[in-house]
């Protein structure tokens, strides 16, 4: 058996081997450390949305003025894959998609050229909005509920929402707490009287309600920028406004008119337990960690109760970062197993040191293949935890057979240095064509179009990883550990009589089969075509994700249009 070459020079140079195994293992560490954690992998969202507002405005009238003009003009932007369009009463919402690898800033860019370069809209449409899809994962949402009023359920929450994204959470979305607007109601006699139109009201209110620059103060370092704060925004103050201030009158906007604060039409309402509530969703941006996100979020749960009214309540749920949580505990949990029962098995059938080396090698393969997945910018989330589970069963089985071929050769009377070189250079191709067949088997999904190419492409790439890595094990580490078979006598004290029950077994089953290789054929044939029909009839249900079991269910009440907000609660408390 021949010297040289890389398998040879690992096997006679123990520091190198034990140098690699300990690259792998601290690569993998450090990945761990940074990697982020997750709910799904980070993937590109090429998705352009433009919305323009037309209060009152019927659905037709804003397809025809708006949504049909600006996707005419939006057809012409470059690298664009589709676009679709919803026109609704008083909104216009178009969706652009663009093709895979184009430059969202430059779409961006594109889309709002073209929407800003229009110059029809309707004089009462509101300016467009033209925004990038950004993806949101979710942490929790919090209620927070009791005896209040919903002002004061705003300004609860409103002060949680600055604690919590002054102490890391990316992103809060409040819900339940409806928009507010002042409602200015005039009589018709009183305008009559007054010699004025409801339009020159409007603008009378208008020209008193605006923060307006005012120049500018001192000079150099000293200059300071000057404002007329004059912006109202409460009913007492839009009552003082002066209704005519070039004459002698002192008649105030207040002294004719019905001024009230009130919730906007059409807003959303929460109650918990048969109390007010409100709802604040938590969620971390693309770049952010979800289970240090929880924990910033159960720390400060446990500052905060203990500082509230008695009467407040919160309640957390939908903890998305647990599904995260359990995945890893999975994955440890059958990891731990996994490598208790290799060294049970393995230390039936192969030496102590044989069998502990090979299950060695799976934490191994496993850190050295995140330490890599880290580098080129992974994370672990949902999907390459699934993909690691589905490795784990598969990257032992390389080291398997190297060290199973390694002690058979040791057992035959060979040196053990030389058995373990040879059992390297012998299995190295049927190992390498196993694992790059599995691996061509995943590869595929590398190349799935759109959203869910971008979504599964995690799945070859981790298992290739874990493989690749496998392979470094198996024979530039393995074969170094297992050269010293302890002197070449240790077994385990099971060796020779599972080697005896072992191939007595074994010479039955093979002189048996040949003879009853009829009935071997009639079993193996339907057992095939009961696969084949699985596949073929709709009977075997084919889905991407399974629909697992739900801790709550929704009803959806829906009443005549214009029906009072008392009447609505009263029918969804009964």
């Amino acid at each position: 058996m021949s010297n040289t070459g890389p398998l040879g020079f690992f096997v006679r140079h123990k520091v190198a081997a034990n140098l690699l195994m300990l690259v792998m293992l601290m690569g993998g560490v450090i990945g761990l450390s940074r990697m982020n954690i997750q709910f799904f992998p980070t993937f590109a969202l090429d998705f352009v949305t433009v919305r323009v507002v037309w209060n009152g405005a019927a659905a037709e009238d804003v397809e025809q003025a708006i949504t049909i003009p600006l996707e005419q003009r939006l057809r012409s932007i470059q690298n664009l894959k589709n676009m679709t369009s919803t026109s609704a009463q008083g909104v216009s919402s178009i969706t652009l998609e663009f093709r895979e690898g184009t430059d969202p800033i430059v779409a961006l860019d594109d889309a709002r050229q073209q929407v800003d370069e229009f110059r029809n809209l309707p004089a009462a449409a509101e300016k467009p909005e033209v925004v990038r899809v950004a993806r949101y994962d979710p942490i929790a949402n919090l209620l927070l509920y009791g005896p209040f009023e919903p002002h004061e359920l705003r300004t609860i929450a409103n002060r949680m929402e600055d604690d919590l994204l002054n102490k890391g959470i990316d992103r809060i979305v409040i819900n339940g707490v409806p928009e507010q607007q002042i409602s200015i109601e005039v009589p018709n006699a009183e305008l009559r009287r007054l010699g004025m139109s409801l339009d020159q009201l409007a603008a009378r209110i208008n020209a008193e309600s605006r923060d307006l620059p005012a120049g500018q103060a001192g000079e150099q370092d000293s200059a300071r920028e000057l404002r007329a704060i004059e912006q109202r925004r409460d009913p007492q103050a839009f009552g003082s406004i002066a209704l005519q201030p070039e004459g002698d009158s002192h008649l105030r906007l207040g002294d004719i008119a019905d001024i009230r604060q009130e919730p906007r039409r059409n807003q959303v309402l929460l109650r918990y337990d048969g109390q007010p509530a409100v709802e604040l969703q938590l969620e971390r941006s693309e770049d952010g960690d979800s289970l240090e996100s929880a924990k910033i979020l159960n720390d400060w749960l446990e500052e905060i109760r203990p500082t509230l009214p008695p009467q407040l309540k919160i309640h957390v749920y939908d903890q998305a970062w647990q599904l995260i949580d359990d995945r890893i505990r999975l994955l440890v949990n059958n990891g731990l197993s996994g490598l208790v029962l290799v060294l049970i098995l393995l230390y039936l059938f192969l030496p102590a040191r044989v069998a502990l080396w090979v299950a060695v090698g799976i934490p191994t393969a496993f850190l050295a293949a995140l330490g890599v997945f880290w580098m080129i910018g992974g994370s672990i989330n949902m999907i390459s935890l699934f993909a690691l589970i589905m490795a784990l069963g598969v990257i032992v089985d390389d080291a398997i057979v190297v060290g199973e071929d390694a002690d058979a050769h040791h057992r035959s009377g060979e040196a053990s240095e030389r058995a373990s070189e040879g059992a390297a250079k012998r299995m190295f191709w049927p190992v390498v064509a196993s694992s790059l067949t599995t691996i061509a088997a995943f590869m595929p999904l590398v190349f799935l179009p759109g959203t869910i190419g971008e979504f599964l492409k995690v799945v070859p790439i981790t298992v290739s990883l874990a493989l690749l890595a496998s392979l470094i094990e198996c024979f530039l580490i393995l074969p170094s550990h297992i050269s010293d078979f302890g002197g070449g006598q240790q077994k385990s004290p099971l060796d020779g009589t599972i080697g005896r029950l072992t191939e007595r077994y074994t010479r039955l089953v093979s002189n048996i089969l040949p003879s009853w290789r009829r009935y071997a054929v009639a079993i193996g044939i339907p057992a095939t075509i009961l696969v084949f029909a699985g596949i073929v009839f709709p009977q075997l249900r084919q889905e991407l994700f399974s629909s697992d079991p739900q801790s709550y269910f929704a009803v959806w009440l829906t009443l005549p249009e214009g029906t009072a907000l008392e009447e609505t609660d009263r029918h969804t408390r009964r």
